[in-house]
């Protein structure tokens, strides 16, 4: 308004002194005055122009174009209203430390428009180290820079000598440089200075609102992928997926290895990793905070349902993991839980049907056994085929955890009359008894005692097994034998004494076998010669003398016996066996 007052002030005074006459004197003043009206003016349309073109760039800015569109229409503009021959714009490479052309306007040398700067070298260099405005009428010439062999030559071959450079800062942060340059010398004067820096302003804010932009689209996108995913997984688990597949679908989602592991540390699913102990200070700390920690090259992330720990994940192969995908990662960890709890709720009603079913079979057999065999079929259970009934025992473990430790080898098992009870198809008892025994020492870091009894078909059958293999526990707890498996036909006259179905010919066969068909075959009468040997008290000379032989003979018969029956034969136990056996072979 200032500037408008003073030029119609001053064309007032130029009317009225042309009204006056001209004079020599008046004619100077006049001229003078119309020369000041004349500069009034094109400062004023000057600077008419630089607010029409901030503007017009405001304008760009405002509706959110490219950024590089706007970037140009910022060089072309200031390119324009200086008057400069060239224009152009660098931007900082902070993990190289250079600064690179983004953006020329009138520039011919190909060289020029790759050329990179290190920091403080040349010009462009030093404005974006200092974040100060720089200008020189004779680059070239100007000792003040740091002048190389790539910075002149490009120069150089672009034809450049007077040149202005002022920081495209966003806060303290110097992000480029933006240039007006010409080919011959120039004085560059505040104003120009401070119109370029306006430009350069407005170019620092488009490419801060494309960063903002950027930002925003990738966490859009992260979001989304995340709910994708999360939609996903728990679409999976909802139709029914299991432990490995919704453990291959985490993989795949993350793009790494996965290893799931329960509550107690056991691998349940692992997909392209190698195997590993599980991490138990990061499962403890993530289980504290409720995030996913990293180890030294892994992810961990602990499965909760509120408070309880109900397993935990790894994810290898991604040791750099992003915001988003460390949120995915734990919203895999809740769809897990998810898959956990309904996978427990099928196991507790199934495992209330099987109980059910075990103890309508073990206390009333009788009461109807059509329908027990109807309802061991909807649980995919044939009672009509053979069985063998098997009673697990230990004092180191809760029954209900030696019940899901047993429940992969039988096709029922549950806790009846406070006894681990299990019904496998067929096989041999004894040796099944010992083999479980064995490999549930090892699962439970326990002795697990295993009485077994059977096959036996259909449900009255059944439960007479159960009481068998009750009574064949109960005998090994009390002969000591704590840790093993047996059925009763293992335990000598103790189980010939137990058992509801004695086999006194297979006892004795069983502990006699080898000598009788010794006998059979050599027509020998050693089976005679151990009888009166245990009759006369293991003396040698009553023996030799009611058997009418040399003690010699006896005593080759002896060894003869040892060599078949094992050389612990006379031992207590095995004696009272052996004489037990004799007694029954002499009533048959």
């Amino acid at each position: 308004m200032t500037l408008v007052v003073a030029t119609h002030d001053e064309v007032r005074q130029l009317l009225d002194l042309l009204a006056g006459g001209a004079s020599g004197e008046q004619l100077a003043r006049a001229t003078e005055l119309a020369l000041r009206i004349g500069n009034t003016l094109a400062a004023h349309r000057r600077r008419e122009a630089e607010l029409t073109a901030l503007f017009d760039t405001a304008s760009d800015l405002a509706r959110l174009r490219d950024p590089d569109a706007v970037l140009r229409s910022i060089v072309h503009r200031a390119r324009m209203l200086l008057g400069a021959d060239v224009s152009y714009l660098s931007l900082n490479d902070e993990a190289a430390g250079k600064t690179y052309m983004r953006v020329t306007e009138g520039s011919v040398s190909a060289l020029f428009q790759q050329l990179r700067l290190g920091m403080g070298e040349g010009l462009g260099g030093l404005v974006a180290q200092t974040a100060r405005p720089y200008a020189t009428s004779n680059y070239p010439a100007d000792k003040r820079f740091r002048h190389t062999n790539p910075i002149d030559t490009a120069v150089a071959e672009e034809g450049l000598v007077a040149i202005l450079g002022v920081p495209l800062a966003i806060g303290s942060t110097v992000i480029g440089v933006l240039y007006a340059a010409d080919r011959t010398t120039r004085e560059w004067v505040a104003d120009e200075v401070a119109l370029l820096s306006s430009f350069a302003n407005h170019a620092a804010v488009a490419l801060d609102n494309a960063r903002l932009l950027d930002e925003i689209s990738a966490h859009n996108a992260a979001l989304r992928r995340a709910e994708e995913a999360h939609d996903r997984l728990a679409d999976l688990v909802l139709r029914g997926g299991d432990i490995p597949s919704v453990a291959a679908a985490v993989a795949g989602v993350l793009h790494g290895g996965i290893v799931l592991f329960d509550a107690e540390g056991a691998e349940l699913a692992r997909v392209d990793a190698d195997p590993l102990a599980p991490p138990e200070e990061a499962i403890a700390a993530s289980r504290l905070s409720g995030r996913a920690v990293s180890t030294s090259d892994s992810w961990v992330c602990a499965v909760l349902a509120g408070p309880e720990l109900l397993g935990s994940l790894v994810l290898t192969g991604r040791p750099a993991l992003g915001d988003a995908d460390r949120r995915l990662f734990e919203r895999a960890s809740v769809v897990t839980a998810l898959l956990f709890l309904l996978q427990r709720s099928v196991a507790q009603a199934e495992e209330a049907v099987r109980g059910e079913l075990l103890a309508d079979l073990l206390t009333a057999p009788a009461r109807n056994p059509g329908a027990l065999l109807a309802r061991a079929r909807r649980l995919g259970i044939d009672l009509g085929a053979p069985h063998t009934v098997l009673i697990a025992a230990a004092d180191g473990v809760s029954r209900q955890r030696l019940a899901m430790a047993c429940r992969r080898y039988a096709a029922l098992v549950g806790v009846h009359a406070e006894q681990v009870v299990l019904l496998v198809p067929s096989g041999a008892p004894g040796p099944l008894a010992g083999k479980l025994a064995g490999e549930l020492r090892s699962t439970l870091d326990c002795p697990v005692t295993i009485g077994a009894s059977g096959p036996a078909a259909g449900p009255e059958a059944l439960a007479a097994a159960y009481g068998e293999a009750a009574r064949c526990v109960r005998a090994l707890l009390a002969l000591g034998r704590a840790g093993q498996g047996a059925a009763l036909a293992d335990l000598g006259f103790v189980g010939q004494l137990l058992g509801d179905r004695t086999d006194l010919a297979g006892y004795v066969r069983a502990t006699l076998g080898p000598v009788l068909d010794y006998d059979e075959r050599r027509g020998t009468e050693l089976v005679h010669t151990l009888r009166t040997y245990f009759e006369c008290g293991a003396n040698l000379t009553r023996a030799k003398e009611l058997l009418h032989v040399h003690v010699n003979t006896v005593v080759q018969r002896l060894e003869r016996i040892a060599s078949l029956l094992g050389e612990d034969w006379q031992s207590p136990e095995r004696a009272l066996e052996i004489q037990l056996a004799l007694r029954l072979h002499a009533l048959s």
